[in-house]
């Protein structure tokens, strides 16, 4: 048996013991969980010490190699995130529908886990304790499938909930870490329709879309960011250089960074020259149509079609100029990825035709894309971010990790 197929099978089992577990004991064992996370500081650093030095050696970008990171401050902030996570109310048992029939049937929908959750993703060893700890949360099992880029990082980051679980009354085998990394143990994952009830991918966008068009398991899709901020004709200067930095600089890497700015010619004929060198100056690397390249010629890069639809998450930014709020609308509608759009207007009108008419789970007027986040929304713990519409859409936090089930009390009733 597989490595895949037989922690799949440990998971399913765990699953089922986890439907008798209660908040308390779920909660003690998140907080056991934050603790020797703290205490394993040091083995976790040096297992992600590393990868470090593995994807230096193979070439990984700046951006990715910071994603991989871990110091001992992240994993402060991943105890704290877990604290945090302890806090917010467990949504399993909630019931949502209440029905009293003539006939004497009492009828309940309530919130239950969705069973087994698998998680592949890229870098980002932090995933493996959020997926981990929202799962628990949520009554699941999950089964990790990282990179091989942050595989020494997953590994030492399983051990310790292993050795926190230990002391608990939650199942172990309801964590589960695919240790082998190849292509084959993704392609046994995506198929295996035994034993997940749900696939979730987190990374760029071709990751995702291969996730998508190869997984026969149900997949829960989280987006790739092409972030689009649109400057109207009459934008504050000011506003727009604070949004757009922060938008764009504040965390280049992730995936609610700004990556392509569109600017009302109007405005641009007016700021355009200010704009581009406030960016120059920033050292961002601009991507500009033929007006836009114009003002640099030799400091701009002229856009390709391919750049519209690229989530650069680097230091660049792709500047297209459109003649109406419509063209914007019609170019984020066709090259975004349906995550975060942006729109800078004093004008509310505009705001809400651009909000009502362009197709993404978060958009914005007048304030930065990087706050699409489950903690900043107020969620308190993300699994990811849904750009699907179907059962969940936006930062996806605890309820989106649960389905329901309708229980029925009866006294004996029969259907004629």
């Amino acid at each position: 048996m597989s490595e895949v197929h037989e922690k799949g099978a440990l998971a399913k089992q765990a699953s089922y013991m986890m439907n008798e577990k209660t908040s308390e004991e779920k909660n003690n064992a998140l907080r056991l969980i934050a603790e020797q996370l703290k205490r394993d500081t040091v083995e976790i650093i040096d297992a992600n010490n590393e990868d470090m030095t593995l994807g230096a050696q193979v070439g990984l970008s700046q951006s990715v190699l910071d994603r991989i990171l871990l110091t001992a401050e992240r994993i402060e902030a991943m105890h704290d995130s877990i604290l945090q996570l302890i806090e917010l109310e467990d949504p399993v048992g909630e019931v949502l529908e209440t029905i009293d029939k003539e006939n004497g049937l009492h009828i309940e929908k309530r919130r239950v886990p969705l069973g087994v959750i698998a998680m592949i993703y890229e870098a980002r060893p932090n995933v493996t304790v959020d997926a981990a700890t929202l799962a628990l949360k949520t009554g699941n099992a999950v089964i990790l499938r990282g990179s091989s880029s942050a595989k020494h990082s997953n590994i030492a980051i399983v051990n310790s909930i292993h050795r926190a679980l230990e002391q608990s009354t939650l199942p172990i085998d309801a964590i589960q870490l695919i240790e082998d990394t190849s292509r084959e143990t993704a392609s046994d994952l995506f198929h295996l329709t035994e034993y997940l009830d749900v696939l979730i991918p987190r990374g760029g966008k071709k990751f995702i879309e291969m996730v998508i068009r190869e997984a026969s398991v149900p997949v829960l899709e989280t987006g790739a960011g092409n972030c689009h901020i649109y400057i109207d004709e009459d934008a504050e200067l000011s506003m727009v250089e604070r949004i757009v930095e922060n938008a764009k600089l504040q965390r280049p890497s992730v995936c609610n960074a700004a990556e392509s700015l569109l600017i009302h010619k109007d405005w641009f004929t007016h700021y355009g020259h200010t704009l581009m060198e406030f960016l120059l100056a920033k050292n961002i690397t601009i991507h500009g149509d033929e007006l836009v390249s114009a003002v640099a010629p030799d400091r701009i890069l002229k856009a390709t079609e391919e750049d519209w639809g690229t989530e650069y998450l680097e230091a660049e930014l792709s500047v297209k100029i459109v003649a109406t709020l419509d063209e914007a609308i019609r170019h984020i509608n066709t090259y975004g990825t349906k995550h975060s759009e942006a729109i800078i207007t004093p004008h509310k009108e505009r705001a809400t035709r651009f909000q009502r008419m362009v197709d993404a789970a978060a958009v914005y007027h007048n304030a930065s894309t990087r706050f699409t986040d489950g903690f900043e929304f107020g969620y308190g713990a993300e699994i990811g971010i849904s750009t699907q519409k179907l059962h969940a859409r936006g930062p996806m936090g605890l309820p989106a990790l649960t389905s329901t089930k309708v229980w029925i009390e009866g006294t004996g009733q029969i259907r004629s």
